[in-house]
């Protein structure tokens, strides 16, 4: 068991830094969207273009991370042999759970820690997305 914490808490550690990199650049291209001094004629449009790349890096970044677990599970062997790892992965990090493929017994453990932490990052961006509308609501209102 000590194995597959160790294993986990890597690659969990891995993911949380890819993620770390981008909310940062992120955030730093908030803000400095935030700082420009601008009229929106049309603040839906800005919403839309601020939104769609958000969400879209976000996501990216998500794969990324999947695809790392995807990589650990090849390196130890964590699935059946005919397994498509990447699948395996996203249902695991996804807390989907669909059960048609089943982890080796002596790597069970994964399952469950990727599940941990594809819930911390995806409520991650979750809580990032909502404060990159809010900056940008903030700035398609109109002064009074």
């Amino acid at each position: 068991m000590i194995r597959q914490l160790l294993v986990g808490g890597v690659v969990s550690v891995i993911n949380i830094a890819v993620h770390a990199v981008v909310m940062t650049i992120l955030v730093t291209v908030a803000r400095t969207v935030g700082t420009k001094d601008r009229s929106y004629h049309h603040p839906a449009l800005f919403l839309i273009a601020v939104m769609i790349p958000t969400v879209s890096v976000l996501m990216a970044a998500h794969v990324v991370e999947v695809i790392a677990w995807s990589l650990a599970y090849s390196i130890v062997d964590a699935a059946p042999a005919d397994a498509n790892l990447t699948y395996f992965a996203f249902v695991n990090y996804t807390t989907l759970g669909y059960g048609d493929i089943l982890p080796v017994a002596r790597w069970r453990m994964l399952g469950p820690i990727t599940a941990l932490n594809g819930v911390l990052l995806i409520g991650w961006s979750t809580a990032v997305i909502f404060e990159v509308l809010r900056r940008a609501l903030l700035r398609t209102e109109t002064p009074r």
